[in-house]
C-alpha cells in the first residue's frame, strides 16, 4: 500500500487514504508522507458526501471486502472514476488451502469454487483493474476462474533494494540465532508459529542446543505468549519497533507455512536483511521465478517437519552454504522485486485507463452485468444497515 501511495504521489497525484478503521499505536503516519488521512463509517452515507465533494479521478480499494462496502457509492456519486482492486492476495486460494489443510488431504478444484471466490472473483469483474502480486495466481485467475488478462496487472511486492547495498550486509559469524516474523492476527502465521513450537524446532533444538528461535509479530494473543519455553530457546518477544533491526542481525529466518496465498513480505525482508530463509513450497511461491532461493524449499509431505529441521540445522551451519544463498537473495531482490521496474509499468497502465474507462468497461459486459446486479444488494443491505442505524 505505501508502495502504491508513493506511486500515485511521483507521478504528481493528490493520495487521500480512506478507512473505517481505528488507527493502532503501530499505525503509520500519513500526514507525514503527504497524504490525506480520512475515517469513514461503514453503511453510512456520509461516505457519499465526502466523496462526492471530493472527486477523485482514481479510487483503489483495499482488497474485495472494501470494493463490496464502497464500490457502489462510488459508482453512484462518481461513475466516472477509475476503480481499481488491490486483491494484495486471492483470500479464496488462501482459505481453499486451509480447508483441505485442516482435512488433512491435497486441494482440490471443488476447493477454489467456493463462496468466497464467488465474491471475490465477481469483485474482480466489477472493476476497471485488479492489482495481482503472484505470477500464480494471475494464471490462476486467467485459467481457472476464466478472468480476461486486460482486467489484471501483475504488481509484485516492492524493493527499492540497490545492489550496493550488500556491502552492509552483516557476514555469518556476526549472526546467531533464527528469526520468525508475522503478524499473530494472519491465519497462516498462527499456524506456522504453532506448527514450528510442537513439530520442528524440538529436531533442530537437538542437533543445534544453544541456538534460539525468537519470534517477533504484532497482536500476540496469550496463546502465542505460553508457546514461550527459555528451556527451549523457543522466544516470544511480540512486537518489534524495527523487525529490519533484528532480521539483519539473525543467521537464518524461518517460515515453515503450510497455507497462505500471494507473496511473503517477511521474504522479501529478510533478502533485503541479507538473512537466508528456510520455508516451504507455499512460502516460495510465486518470489523467485528461474532462480535459486535464498536458502532452502522443503516440499509438502508426511516427512516436512523432519527435512524443514534437518535443512535449517544443515544450513546454519555451513558458512559457504550459507553466504552463497545470501547472494541468491540478492539476486532475487535485483531481478523480481525492484520498483523501479514495475511502477513505470503501473503508472502507464493506469494513465491507459483513465484515457478510455468507458470503452475498457463495454468491452466487458460481464462486468457490467455483475456491477448491476451484484452491487445492489450490497447497496440494499448498506442501506438498510444505515436506516436501521439512524432508527436506533
Amino acid at each position: 500500500m505505501l508502495s502504491l501511495i508513493s506511486a500515485l504521489q511521483s507521478n504528481g497525484g493528490e493520495v487521500h487514504f480512506v478507512s473505517a478503521a481505528v488507527k493502532g499505536d503501530h499505525s503509520v503516519d500519513l500526514s507525514a508522507l503527504g497524504v490525506c488521512a480520512q475515517q469513514v463509517a461503514l453503511n453510512c452515507d456520509s461516505f457519499d458526501d465526502y466523496i462526492g465533494e471530493l472527486r477523485p479521478e482514481l479510487v483503489i480499494f483495499d482488497r474485495f471486502l472494501m470494493e463490496e462496502q464502497f464500490a457502489w457509492r462510488v459508482d453512484r456519486t462518481c461513475p466516472e472514476a477509475v476503480r481499481i482492486l488491490d486483491s494484495e492476495d486471492l483470500h479464496c486460494l488462501r482459505q481453499a488451502r486451509h480447508q483441505a489443510l485442516k482435512q488433512n488431504r491435497p486441494l482440490s478444484r471443488q476447493d477454489l469454487v467456493g463462496e468466497l471466490a464467488l465474491r471475490e472473483i465477481a469483485a474482480i469483474w466489477r472493476c476497471d483493474l485488479t492489482l495481482v502480486i503472484s505470477e500464480f495466481e494471475m494464471a490462476l485467475l486467467q485459467n481457472t476462474y476464466g478472468v480476461p488478462a486486460d482486467l489484471l496487472h501483475y504488481l509484485p511486492l516492492l524493493s527499492n533494494f540497490k545492489a550496493e547495498q550488500a556491502a552492509q550486509w552483516l557476514p555469518y559469524e556476526a549472526r546467531q540465532h533464527c528469526v520468525v516474523v508475522g503478524n499473530f492476527r494472519h491465519a497462516p502465521n498462527w499456524d506456522a508459529v504453532q506448527y514450528l513450537r510442537s513439530e520442528i524446532w524440538p529436531l533442530i533444538r537437538r542437533q543445534l542446543p544453544r541456538v534460539e528461535c525468537h519470534i517477533y509479530g504484532a497482536y500476540p494473543p496469550p496463546k502465542a505468549l505460553q508457546l514461550h519455553s527459555d528451556k527451549l530457546g523457543f522466544l516470544v518477544k511480540g512486537w518489534a519497533d524495527d523487525a529490519d533491526a533484528v532480521v539483519e542481525k539473525a543467521r537464518l529466518c524461518l517460515a515453515p507455512l503450510r497455507f497462505g496465498a500471494g507473496q511473503k513480505g517477511k521474504l522479501v525482508a529478510a533478502m533485503e536483511c541479507g538473512t537466508p530463509s528456510v520455508t516451504t513450497t507455499i512460502g516460495a511461491e510465486a518470489m523467485h521465478g528461474d532462480l535459486a532461493w535464498n536458502g532452502s524449499i522443503i516440499a509438502d509431505s508426511e516427512q516436512l517437519a523432519a527435512n524443514f529441521a534437518a535443512e535449517a540445522a544443515a544450513l546454519y551451519q555451513d558458512p559457504d552454504r550459507w553466504a552463497t544463498a545470501q547472494q541468491q537473495g540478492r539476486a532475487i531482490l535485483l531481478r523480481r522485486f525492484q520498483a523501479d521496474d514495475y511502477l513505470p509499468q503501473f503508472t502507464r497502465r493506469v494513465a491507459d485507463l483513465r484515457q478510455d474507462v468507458t470503452g475498457h468497461r463495454q468491452k466487458h459486459f460481464n462486468g457490467l452485468m455483475l456491477r448491476h446486479h451484484t452491487i445492489k444488494s450490497h447497496q440494499y443491505m448498506s442501506q438498510w444497515i444505515a436506516a436501521k442505524n439512524k432508527d436506533a
